[in-house]
């Protein structure tokens, strides 16, 4: 009993950041949880007394059970994959602005000197809703090795059993990743102050129902993904500025409530009717105009959001 208990409370330090790890892998905390009971049952069952480090060990099992569930997602996920929009982190107006895809990577690598697992966790969490829905795009073995190594500093030559590569191979998918997310990184807190504005006008018009200032504030080429959950027709993926002020006007007005919140570092909403969550919203805003809108609003997936700091 000894030892099971010794492996329990190693799991239980080690949680936040194997959460954090397995999120980014996936882009669902749902997901990411049946990640973890995975990885604890595998570790229950698990002959340890030769294990050196078990952080790195827990944190490889991780990925290995993150790396089964994104090859086997397209055949369970009914949504269309590009209308899927990742689990966000959603905080606060108040709230400081969150690091940078480096700044995860600083907090992974000070976990040897004695960081705070629940900092490192909170760090992983601050990149960007952008960046999660370009990683969905990509194949699983290159999500894997950018996650693993530019996330959380975890060494080449222990990403590359994993994915069943050489660890050269292995720094060349970490590379390839890398190069498709470098630009969606969080912004600054000005950025964020001039994106405010402009989700601000964007609702503003909504609510006048004014269809030309909508689509002034809208990039011609704006898209709009809406998940509402894995049924026939629940995902709704809409182009063109003409077309998302229409979207928009639809929905806008009483009882709806907007609360403006930080959503993955980037400027969002919180949508509420009768106090009740009922949409997560995310915006991509490049100079004064929105590029890309993400709506979360899967009743099951933004219940399981803690939403109290925005809403309250």
């Amino acid at each position: 009993m000894d030892e099971r208990n010794a492996l329990t409370t190693q799991f239980e330090q080690d949680r936040p950041r194997l959460r954090a790890v397995a999120h980014r892998m996936l882009g669902s905390y749902a997901e990411a949880d049946d990640a973890l009971q995975e990885a604890w049952i595998r570790l229950d069952r698990a002959d340890t007394s030769e294990v050196d480090n078990l952080t790195a060990w827990l944190t490889t099992v991780v990925a290995r059970v993150c790396l089964n569930m994104l090859r086997s997602r397209t055949t369970r996920r009914e949504a269309p994959l590009d209308a899927h929009v990742p689990d966000p982190v959603v905080r606060p107006v108040d709230g400081a602005v969150g690091g940078v895809v480096g700044g995860a990577v600083g907090g992974a690598r000070g976990a040897g000197r004695g960081a705070d697992p629940e900092h490192e966790a909170l760090m992983a969490d601050s990149v960007g809703l952008a960046l999660l829905v370009v990683l969905d795009t990509l194949p699983p073995a290159e999500r894997l090795a950018f996650v693993l190594h530019d996330m959380f500093a975890v060494p080449f030559d222990d990403i590359a059993p994993v994915v069943g590569r050489s660890s050269e191979a292995t720094r060349q998918l970490a590379s390839r990743a890398r190069r498709r997310v470098r630009g969606a990184t969080p912004p600054s807190a000005s950025d964020l102050a001039r994106q405010r504005q402009v989700v601000d006008a964007f609702f503003a018009a909504a609510d006048r129902g004014d269809f030309d200032a909508l689509v002034a504030v809208l990039d011609p080429d704006v898209v709009l993904r809406a998940d509402r959950g894995s049924a026939p027709g629940a995902a709704v993926l809409v182009r063109t500025a003409e077309a998302v002020a229409g979207q928009a006007l639809m929905f806008s007005g009483p009882p709806r409530v907007v609360h403006p919140a930080v959503v993955d570092d980037g400027a969002g909403v919180v949508v509420t009717i009768d106090g009740r969550p009922v949409a997560v919203m995310a915006f991509t805003v490049v100079g004064d105009r929105i590029v890309a809108i993400e709506a979360l609003a899967d009743p099951d997936r933004v219940a399981r959001l803690d939403l109290a700091g925005v809403t309250g």
